[in-house]
């Protein structure tokens, strides 16, 4: 009698399995029979052994399958059981963000309301709730707009610059992503919010503590990312993994601003202004009701974007350089020159005087976009133009940015830092889809003239300030931390020296 249940038991198991295994190898024939070359799957972990094992990030799993097949168009691969689609051509990626953007709106990542409140953001969103609340948050980064908060910019800048006068003596050996988040989390903080960050005045700070463990890479965040894989599970467990105190903290600031603009009648036509609006007129959504969680998620998304990205390419400028001193004081000269006709005073009409900053600030985003890849779904079953390669509804789609800007083919020596790849004859020889860091097409970045204005005076006053070295404790090559995805995260810390300027 035992023994017949343990067989049966037995049965049942091997039963399972066969049909797991059987649902995770069902579509490895999928490319193939498309003729897209690709690398042989394997059951359970399809192509991305690696970074399903924690030991490589989902960016540099992109990039070497980039670099294995360099003269195809696309590449076909294997996300566990998903079939994945990598894109070489310009001209296909073209088609995904601008040609053919109404069918590939949608991004890959799924947006669980109960499991992670703060998914509910602009980055996420599907199509149909995107495209209304992007039209709304748009009018917070017009050129006009830009132009009436340039003031609180320059405010920040000058804190930021009396804060490095502070910790930074006769020379000092700095670690650049702490500094550098310092000043884009008041910067954020006043400029987009209208709100006291006090990064710069305060150790320890709690929006730039938040703003680091957004972004940080650990094995909870791993797992997390890598059970988002089986939404049927995740829908429902997921809440145990989400990050408690980042979600009370951006929901509880969000319904004080709110209470606070509407108790006291005040209107700054900010961010702030606009999250007000949406909750007492959701129809301008096309819903009946704005939740505090789908504004507290808004104001995560900018916050975080705000905080990291520039604060990234500020670190990483300052890393390249630091070992490449004839640019950084071709960069300088230039700097004082622009401002030597304003009296030291920097305007807005200045930024765009300086070329040769906007070609090192170009170059570091050349070599280090903050996102790695972008992603894309099709909303409908999609054929790509001029061929019989069909995608079903769905299916995920990636541009490899951190591999494309990186291509020895694309640009040659890709390693060397070298502003002069943007000089304006190398930018109109090359195709504008081979430089990606801000995205391209309608769902492209938001704030990235706000992003610009923003690294660019940050370097100005580091630059202006401060001669800029490498040390014992700078990294080279910088390390990618592997249990990252998205962003470009590193190991170890990015540390220069500084030296004031006499």
């Amino acid at each position: 009698m035992i023994a017949a249940g343990m067989f049966e038991i037995l049965c049942v198991c091997v039963v399972i399995l066969y049909l797991l295994y059987y649902y995770l190898t069902a579509d490895f024939d999928y490319w193939t029979s498309r003729g897209i070359n690709g690398p042989k799957p394997v059951p359970f972990f399809g192509n991305a052994t690696e970074f399903m094992l924690g030991k490589k990030c989902l960016g540099d799993f992109f990039t070497d399958i980039y670099k294995r097949y360099p003269k195809e168009s696309m590449v076909g691969v294997f996300v566990r059981g998903k079939p994945v689609l990598i894109l070489r051509d310009p001209e296909y990626i073209k088609q995904v963000l601008i040609k053919d953007f109404a069918i590939f709106a949608d991004r890959q990542a799924m947006v669980y309301e109960k499991a992670e409140p703060l998914s509910l953001h602009l980055f996420r969103i599907d199509a149909a709730r995107w495209r209304p609340l992007r039209m709304r948050l748009s009018p917070i980064f017009t050129s006009g707009k830009l132009k009436d908060m340039f003031h609180l910019l320059l405010n920040c800048s000058e804190h930021f610059e009396k804060y490095l006068h502070e910790i930074v003596s006769k020379d000092s050996v700095v670690e650049c992503r702490d500094l550098t988040s310092k000043y884009t989390v008041d910067v954020i903080g006043s400029c987009v919010f209208s709100l006291e960050m006090n990064a710069l005045k305060e150790e320890n700070n709690q929006f730039q503590t938040m703003g680091r463990r957004i972004f940080r890479s650990t094995f909870k965040v791993f797992f997390r990312n890598m059970l988002r894989e089986l939404p049927w599970l995740f829908k429902h467990v997921g809440h145990i993994l989400d990050d408690h105190d980042i979600v009370n903290f951006m929901t509880e600031l969000t319904q004080s601003a709110i209470e606070h603009r509407k108790r006291n009648n005040v209107r700054r036509n900010d961010f702030i202004d606009i999250l007000v609006d949406l909750k007492d007129n959701p129809d301008k959504l096309g819903v009946n009701n704005v939740t505090d969680p789908f504004l507290a998620a808004q104001l995560f998304v900018f916050f975080a974007a705000g905080f990291e990205t520039s604060s990234s390419t500020m670190t990483y400028a300052m890393y390249e350089l630091a070992q490449n001193q004839s640019i950084q004081e071709t960069v300088r000269e230039e700097i004082k020159e622009v401002l030597n006709s304003s009296d030291g005073v920097i305007l807005y009409d200045d930024i765009k005087k300086m070329s040769y900053l906007d070609k090192v600030f170009q170059e570091t985003l050349r070599k280090y976009p903050p996102v790695m890849h972008l992603t894309r779904k099709p909303v409908k079953n999609y054929t790509f133009e001029g061929t019989k390669i069909s995608l079903r509804k769905g299916q995920q789609v990636i541009i490899p940015i951190t591999a494309i800007q990186n291509d020895p083919d694309i640009y040659p020596d890709p390693e060397v830092f070298d502003p002069e790849r943007f000089s304006a004859i190398n930018v109109e020889q090359r195709n504008s889809m081979y430089y990606l860091p801000f995205g391209d097409g309608p769902r492209n970045c938001i704030g990235a003239r706000f992003a610009i204005n923003q690294t660019k005076i940050g370097l100005i006053k580091v630059l202006t300030n401060y001669k800029i070295d490498v040390c014992e404790k700078t990294q080279i090559p910088i390390v990618h931390a592997p249990l990252g995805s998205l962003m470009l995260q590193t190991t170890h810390g990015i540390y220069v020296k500084l030296t004031k300027l006499a």
